[in-house]
């Protein structure tokens, strides 16, 4: 009797794990090896802080316990995917300490933008020309793989390049330094040319192999408290929920073409499957609505501080006497980190917008991104 009711109950089991599987998605589960991302600070884990400079405390605090070259208290959306694809923390390329490649490599820098020029020299052309290079030296050291075994478990393998999950989010800083040192007339007529080198940029990982892609797009740059802070003559530019009006309404347009250009890459590149994601939405919904969610004013940021000078997070400044630093008691109840960065409370509630595919193009969750029309 005992056994009878054992097999019912694994029975049950059974039939709900694949009920689950055939409700739960259009088709199957990705299961990527591997990510690749391209991008900037948004999803940058510690590539601008090996080439450049150590990110400093209180960076990291509430989640590793110590600065890891995010810049955030803890984790970033590029991390919550790949806890979501059961895949570790992505290890950034420049780093030469401690860095394991096996599942994938991030190529992300903090400053980043898709046209050189700007905050960082590592734009999206750089950061392409750096996968390609870690790509051929990666076959090349497996060609020789006999003689050097410890390198599997650090190295992916050639064949899951094909296989892996492409990420992108980057574009934030082109329009950001072209509102710092341009004007909004300018930076709207320089949307296409940035849209054109994405294309290229996604086209040459194509030719290397890739085949999937997940494209975020730019959140609402208005609305980052430096942006409003940082010159009052916006003030007089504001929409309804604090965020300079001008800024987002580039982003949008910036958005709509991207969309656009990813659906023409999609029609253009044989078996490719993309998937736009919506993050403005995303990040607006949030910054909109911030109370009922249970976040502080949304234009506030709990690391660093602006007195009429910038205090970076994790820095101090002593005028007259006076000791200026900012760090709030509560990072979860805010959405800003740093005044330019989100927290990773924030971050939580954005993965969970985005990542279940209700705010994706097609409809797609992360784990139904592999979708596409014929087996490779």
């Amino acid at each position: 009797m005992a056994s009878k009711k054992a097999f019912g109950v694994l029975w049950i089991l059974l039939s709900a794990w694949i009920c689950a599987g055939k409700i739960s998605g259009r088709g199957r589960s990705c299961g990527f090896p591997a990510i690749y991302n391209f991008g900037d600070s948004n999803s940058d884990t510690g590539g601008k802080s090996a080439a450049m400079w150590e990110i400093v405390p209180p960076n990291g605090e509430t989640f590793f316990g110590k600065p890891s070259g995010r810049f955030c208290n803890g984790r970033i959306v590029l991390d919550i995917i790949a806890e979501r694809l059961g895949l570790p923390y992505l290890s950034p390329y420049l780093d030469s300490i401690g860095t394991n490649f096996r599942h994938g490599a991030n190529f992300a820098t903090g400053g980043s933008s898709i046209l050189p020029g700007g905050y960082s020299p590592f734009d999206l052309d750089i950061q392409i020309g750096q996968f390609m290079q870690f790509k051929s030296r990666t076959s090349a050291l497996y060609k020789r793989l006999r003689t050097l075994l410890p390198l599997q478990n650090i190295l992916p393998r050639p064949r899951d390049f094909s296989k892996a999950l492409y990420t992108f989010d980057i574009g934030q800083n082109d329009l950001n330094y072209g509102f710092q040192y341009t004007n909004e007339t300018q930076v709207l007529a320089s949307i296409p040319g940035l849209i054109t080198k994405f294309s290229q940029a996604v086209s040459q990982l194509y030719n290397e192999g890739a085949r999937f892609f997940w494209v975020h797009n730019t959140g609402p740059l208005g609305c980052l408290p430096y942006n409003v802070i940082y010159d009052q003559s916006k003030l007089n530019d504001l929409d309804r929920h604090g965020c300079v009006a001008n800024q987002n309404k580039a982003a949008q347009e910036f958005n709509r073409q991207l969309k656009d250009k990813v659906f023409r890459l999609k029609a253009q590149l044989p078996n490719s499957a993309f998937t736009y994601v919506d993050v403005y939405s995303a990040k607006y919904k949030l910054i909109s609505d911030a109370s009922n969610y249970g976040f502080e004013d949304p234009h506030k940021f709990c690391c660093g501080g602006y007195y009429g000078f910038q205090v970076n997070c994790g820095a101090k400044a002593v005028v007259n006497g006076t000791v200026y630093e900012n760090l709030c008691t509560d990072p979860s109840r805010y959405i800003s980190w740093d005044g330019i960065h989100y927290s990773q409370a924030a971050n939580l509630f954005i993965s969970k917008l985005i990542l279940n595919g209700s705010l994706s193009t097609p409809p797609n969750s992360l784990a139904e991104a592999c979708q596409n029309p014929q087996k490779l």
